[in-house]
């Protein structure tokens, strides 16, 4: 695992992770996650530390991978405190349609400590 890295607020780690899976760039996300970290999906169970990587790593290879993109909105994120809830849509060349949701990415120490999320990639709806 990389270093951790830090961000400058809850609002730039949010913003930081959402830059790393546009640029499919592992060594920048997994640079946020402590040991303690806590992905909650819907329909799986939860990953923690460094399982998180085995959740992240096909966002970044493969067909299904790389060339994901997620706009960041900025009218759509909401922070509080050190938690910051955003809508997103992510849009690749091999997805039929854009694929929407929203995350709550709970933060502490200027690190990424918990994300809720409705990404589903079984609900993606993809290019034949």
């Amino acid at each position: 695992m990389p270093p951790l890295k830090t961000q400058p607020n809850a609002e730039m780690v949010a913003f930081e992770h959402i830059d790393a899976l546009n640029k499919c760039d592992w060594n920048r996300l997994m640079a946020q996650y402590p040991e303690e970290v806590l992905f909650i999906l819907p329909n799986a169970p939860g990953s923690r530390g460094a399982a998180i990587s085995a959740t992240c790593s096909p966002l970044l290879q493969g067909t299904q991978g790389c060339g994901l993109k997620a706009p960041p909105h900025r009218r759509e994120v909401k922070t509080v405190g050190d938690t910051v809830s955003s809508s997103w849509r992510v849009e690749a060349l091999w997805l039929a349609e854009p694929y929407k949701g929203g995350d709550a990415y709970e933060t502490e120490r200027r690190l990424m400590y918990a994300q809720v999320t409705t990404f589903n990639p079984a609900d993606m709806k993809f290019k034949k």
